[in-house]
């Protein structure tokens, strides 16, 4: 009589938006567990268990794949933020320093992977649309956030937002230069948010 063990149960076939997926947490692994270089369609098939052609049917080119990978990083950070302030109803102060505190410390980052990414881009000709895209995202999140705090039509809370944006990736950059202290960096930054809520006559 043969074993259980002998007739191994068939592993389910990934669909091809799980096998992205999957592809896409490997890559992330590899950045972290490696460095960006290292990132390369063929260390990924053999780093995922699979072959070549299953890599090249999701990512063309290793441009493409780091493009994908770099949106993925921050579509994950922006929706577990997102998430996390709609679980958690707060004042309008305390809202404009946690959005401070979290965006400034996000685009200051330059040791975690989605920056290692970004590097490995430098150069690209689709890097900046993607940027111009992620920072797009990054204003619609804002609005989102602070929607229930503005008594401002839509459309001129969404004008404050790109502004606000613009002034979080200046004062990041500043952070970064050492110029200013995180601490001052992240309340200037709430002072800003707080500021573009004001209705003006």
């Amino acid at each position: 009589m043969r074993k259980d063990s002998e007739h191994p149960t068939p592993t389910r076939r990934l669909s091809k938006a799980e096998r992205r997926h999957q592809l896409l947490q490997t890559a992330l692994l590899i950045v972290r567990e490696e460095n960006a270089d290292r990132l390369t369609l063929g260390h990924l098939a053999v780093r995922a268990g699979v072959s070549k052609p299953v890599v090249y049917d999701h990512f063309a080119t290793r441009s493409a794949l780091l493009i994908e990978l770099y949106k993925w990083i921050d579509t994950e950070r922006v929706n577990a933020f997102r998430d996390a302030m709609a679980g958690n109803i707060q004042s309008m102060e305390e809202t404009a320093l946690i959005l401070a505190s979290a965006y400034i410390e996000c685009a200051a980052d330059n040791t975690g992977e989605f920056y290692a990414v970004g590097a490995a881009l430098a150069g690209s000709d689709e890097k900046a649309a993607v940027f111009q895209a992620l920072l797009n995202d990054c204003v619609q999140m804002f609005v989102d956030v602070l929607t229930p705090y503005a008594e401002l039509p839509t459309d001129e809370l969404e004008r404050r937002c790109i502004g606000l944006v613009g002034a979080g990736e200046a004062l990041a950059g500043a952070l970064v230069r050492d110029r200013y202290d995180q601490t001052d960096v992240i309340d200037a930054f709430a002072s800003l948010i707080r500021g573009a809520l004001q209705k003006t006559d």
